[in-house]
């Protein structure tokens, strides 16, 4: 089994976060801590228990990103993954994730990966859609909210559990190659041991420069970032409970929200 784990930095989530001179960004300061996308922890954690369950199998790392990006990379290679790639992009801005799954999929569609995770999305912004345009780029079945693997020694599907609303889950036999999205709570992501994290500083990690791929129209353009708009604050009100109705009742009346 051939694994590509698709992974993310972003920034700690105690991080003060600032727009930038121009609008456009988040000034990154000093002061900024990055850490692994914790949707994509699950997404690397799930292909090692299935390379512990077949023998053979390899598992390589992939991210989007400037230089200090490849943490993320080195964290993965202490958990255990084999191999390392970087696509490096500097540019300092919004990068829509049309642009990062045209890059990732160009990569890998001559690699013959059986799998492609990715976690469900990404918490900084929340967009849950790479791994599905990896999966239509690649022409191959995607599926989103993966909450349980069931994977077949020397077979060519997967058993795949997924999260619906309602608490409901839908359950699909998937053939291979397939892209899966992979929800909170499929496992329990390990700590990198020491002896991993000194294997993993020795690792050489390949680096392509973005500018190597294909020039893509993005589709999508930031045009501004703005903080939310302070809200009118809450009302308490005080008194028993008789004197507190009367005061909603009031309110409500005067919006003109009771007939």
């Amino acid at each position: 089994m051939k694994i590509l784990v698709c992974v993310k930095q972003v920034m700690e989530s105690e991080s003060p976060v600032r727009i930038n001179d121009f609008g456009r960004w988040i000034s990154l300061s000093s002061s900024i801590r990055f850490e692994m996308n914790p949707f994509d922890a699950y997404a690397v954690e799930e292909a090692l228990q299935i390379k512990e369950k077949i023998t053979g199998s390899i598992i390589h790392i992939i991210t989007v990103g400037p230089d200090k990006s490849r943490d993320v990379l080195s964290r993965a290679l202490g958990m255990g993954a084999d191999e390392a790639i970087h696509i490096l992009d500097n540019r300092m801005d919004y990068r829509p994730p049309s642009l990062t799954a045209s890059w990732i999929a160009a990569y890998a569609e001559d690699k013959g990966y059986d799998l492609i995770f990715t976690g469900i999305m990404s918490v900084d912004e929340m967009n849950g859609q790479t791994g599905p345009m990896i999966g239509q780029l690649l022409s191959i079945p995607c599926c989103t909210a993966t909450i349980r693997t069931q994977v077949y020694p020397g077979q060519n599907h997967i058993l795949v559990e997924r999260e619906i609303e309602g608490g409901a889950r839908d359950i699909f036999d998937i053939r291979l190659p397939c892209v899966l999205t992979l929800q909170t709570g499929i496992n329990s992501p390990r700590y990198p041991s020491l002896s991993m994290v000194l294997r993993a500083r020795k690792k050489e990690i390949a680096v392509i420069p973005a500018g190597s791929f294909e020039k893509k129209n993005p589709g999508v353009a930031l045009q501004a970032l703005h903080y939310p708009e302070k809200k009118n604050k809450g009302i308490f009100l005080n008194g028993t409970i008789e004197n507190k109705v009367d005061q909603l009742i009031d309110i409500l009346a005067k919006k003109a929200l009771l007939v």
